[in-house]
């Protein structure tokens, strides 16, 4: 057997003897960075043995599961652990915070949970759409660069720079139709009968009636001039209420007839209740959060600049808690309306080169040979790989004091991005170096101040971190509210 798999069979080895053998696990799986157990006795693991396990960052009770924080060789040591308690492997799953994975039951309905359920729905249909955004985003960098704003390698009237153009704005445009099919996924709905009402809402005559300002009207219901290209809520909205439209009809249409009823009918009733009604009051919604937070950054007085720079300082902890999703699912809506973000954007990139700061002050800092040997490849993980979780838990929270540089670095960071008027025009979600391309545009001078920040992130991170230095006795990791691993 290969040393590196011997590795992994003796952690699963000791984690398993750990948490009270095959005979206490109830099911268990994985995310990126952990194995998520649903055991019999909960009373049975000790936190504290098991965080001292070579190869575990940490354990965490939280959702009815145990759960133990492995990083990025998780794959690994679950494939040794199914093998050794004789377990069936099951796909890699994400984190579904409004259901209990251990009750298989939804939660009580209270504010916060409502809020989490509108999160996580939020997300869940955003989230996909990042591989496309990435793609557009990344074509606008090649025009931006390319084009005669910058290098002037390409002309304005060339067909390679108009085909560029072109495709980075089709990632956009066409929002409504593929955030149609992803919010299906969400609530259960037709997905290809919501791409066709996305498609409805993009479709060149609409859009002319917009730009000619026709009055329009819908079963004699009067139509709201909105254009709803790059709009994100119009389309969640409708397909929320779709879902229930198309279940109700299900319900009562014969299976003999529903192909040919069920979407026809879907898609009648909802096109008053989207043009006339809810597509216009998600338009002004998704404006009025856009120009909310594109207005903080505008804003530029000390209380603009001191609210970005606490992003940076906080990012890591609302990551820790998944509020990060609300800010990301602004910050995606704001890209797409307005083409930059001048606000949310500067705190978390400074607050992700922060965490990879912060294990370079660990790793000069510590004395422990394996710890050391632990931050140096946390450090790769964060720097180059963009997997900042296993910094977060291997030494932020381990070692409480060394959060405290991870935060000034990112308050540093972020403040001189504010000073700076920086804004982010791709969207990057990785949190390594890369993310620093967030700040390509047609002024070179947006990018240089944007990976001084960076740098100013890293490096103060790195040099807090080590003039701080560490508690004497690390802290056992558990009870954090979870986010996906």
């Amino acid at each position: 057997m290969p040393k590196k798999q011997q590795e992994y069979q003796a952690i699963a080895q000791q984690i398993l003897q750990e948490v009270g053998g095959s005979n206490n696990i109830e099911s268990v799986t994985h995310c990126m960075t952990r194995l998520r157990f649903i055991l019999k006795d909960n009373s049975l693991p000790d936190d504290q043995k098991i965080s001292e396990i070579s190869g575990v960052i940490g354990v965490r009770r939280a959702a009815g599961q145990y759960q133990v924080i492995i990083g990025q060789t998780v794959t690994q040591v679950y494939e040794q652990l199914c093998q050794l308690a004789d377990l069936q492997q099951t796909q890699v799953i994400d984190e579904n915070l409004d259901l209990d994975l251990a009750t298989k039951t939804r939660p009580h309905l209270t504010f916060k949970s409502i809020g989490s359920a509108i999160m996580n729905k939020l997300a869940g249909s955003l989230t996909p759409l990042i591989p496309v955004l990435v793609a557009a985003s990344m074509f606008k960098m090649f025009a931006a660069v390319l084009g005669p704003s910058m290098l002037n390698w390409l002309s304005a009237t060339s067909d390679t720079y108009q085909l560029f153009v072109f495709v980075g704005d089709a990632g956009f445009y066409f929002f409504p139709i593929l955030i149609g099919y992803t919010a299906a996924k969400q609530f259960h709905a037709q997905p290809l009968v919501a791409m066709f009402l996305g498609a409805i809402m993009v479709h060149p005559t609409l859009l002319k009636l917009v730009t000619d300002k026709k009055n329009f009207a819908i079963f004699g219901l009067h139509m709201p001039l909105v254009n709803y290209s790059a709009t994100i809520i119009p389309i969640i909205l409708s397909v929320w209420i779709m879902s229930y439209i198309e279940r109700f009809l299900k319900k009562w249409i014969p299976a003999s007839l529903s192909t040919i009823f069920v979407p026809t009918l879907t898609i009648l009733i909802m096109l008053p209740i989207t043009l006339c009604i809810v597509g216009p009051a998600g338009g002004f919604l998704g404006k009025y959060i856009c120009d909310t937070i594109i207005g903080f950054g505008k804003l530029g007085g000390i209380w603009s600049i001191l609210a970005i720079a606490l992003i940076g300082a906080l990012w890591e902890l609302l990551v820790m808690t998944g509020m990060h999703l609300v800010l990301i699912s602004a910050m995606m809506m704001v890209i797409a309306q307005n083409g930059f973000d001048n606000f949310t954007i500067l705190g978390s990139i400074a607050a992700s080169l922060s965490v990879a700061g912060m294990c370079l002050g660990a790793a000069l800092r510590l004395r422990d040979k394996k710890q050391k040997a632990l931050a140096w490849s946390y450090l790769i993980a964060s720097f180059v790989g963009g997997v900042t979780e296993p910094a977060l838990y291997g030494i932020a929270v381990r070692y409480k004091r060394s959060f405290w540089g991870m935060m000034i670095g990112g308050f540093c960071g972020a403040l001189y991005a504010a000073l700076c008027h920086v804004k982010g025009y791709v969207l990057v979600p990785v949190a390594n170096f890369m993310s620093l391309t967030a700040y390509v545009h047609n002024d070179p001078t947006n990018l240089i101040n944007g990976i001084i920040s960076g740098v100013i992130a890293f490096l103060v991170a790195a040099l807090a971190t080590y003039l701080i230095g560490f508690d004497k006795s690390p802290k056992v990791i558990h009870e954090l509210k979870p986010v996906e691993g």
